[in-house]
């Protein structure tokens, strides 16, 4: 990878970006993710090559840097926070693209979203626990944050909440649902026997292996 255009291509095939040319100059060309308008992409042409600016976690700021002679702290940017790849053609593309990809990622993480993909993967008939819901998620500690997000579900026919449980199975609050049988009305009508306000979890719990869901009873992964 040498040229801007292709730096640009490769930044406009994730989902939800945008090309800008946000000082009115040509020389300075980035890509923005639509909806927090974040960049994460800076293209522009300094003593003779193209540079790209990427965001960089900590844990890998200076392995690139010790990598590649030509990635160095971020140019005009926070130099904790971003690196730039110069492309004289010292760098291989799939690092450059793993850069590009790892800068992406960091601008558009979002804890709650991917609770919510999270409790989707729920199947009909199926609980998981609040921790499951965090493991799906990407980060086992952030149990607590499930039951926030899950409080503030901003599309209940879309995203299951009902079908979440804490670790003995019990059900919700009455508040969370909006009445003190709601929960409970929705995973019976899901097929989920409830007694007592608890939900059986050897029999109606998943479990989960390298990302799989599977029913306690099955060696099937669920669809």
């Amino acid at each position: 990878m040498k040229t801007r255009q292709e730096a640009l291509d490769y930044g406009l095939s994730f989902p939800n970006t945008y090309q800008e040319a946000p000082f009115h100059d040509p020389n300075w060309q980035l890509i923005r993710v639509k909806d927090s308008k974040k960049v994460f992409l800076w293209t522009y042409e300094r003593n003779g090559f193209i540079n790209l600016n990427v965001k960089v976690s900590p844990a890998w700021r200076d392995f690139w840097r010790d990598a590649f002679p030509s990635v160095i702290p971020g140019w005009h940017q926070n130099k904790d926070n971003w690196n730039t790849i110069i492309l004289d053609g010292s760098i291989p593309d799939d690092a450059i693209k793993n850069m590009i990809s790892d800068s992406y990622d960091l601008v558009t993480y979002n804890p709650t979203r991917l609770i919510y993909e999270a409790v989707k993967r729920i199947p009909k008939g199926c609980v998981a626990t609040y921790a499951q819901v965090a493991e799906l998620a990407g980060n086992k500690k952030m149990c607590r944050a499930v039951g926030n997000a899950l409080h503030k579900n901003p599309n209940p026919d879309e995203i299951p909440c009902y079908r979440v449980v804490n670790a003995k199975g019990e059900l919700s609050g009455a508040f969370a649902f909006g009445g003190a049988d709601e929960q409970a009305n929705r995973l019976r009508a899901d097929g989920i026997e409830v007694i007592d306000g608890r939900v059986d979890l050897d029999k109606y719990g998943i479990r989960i292996v390298d990302d799989v869901i599977y029913t306690k009873t099955t060696v099937e992964p669920l669809t």
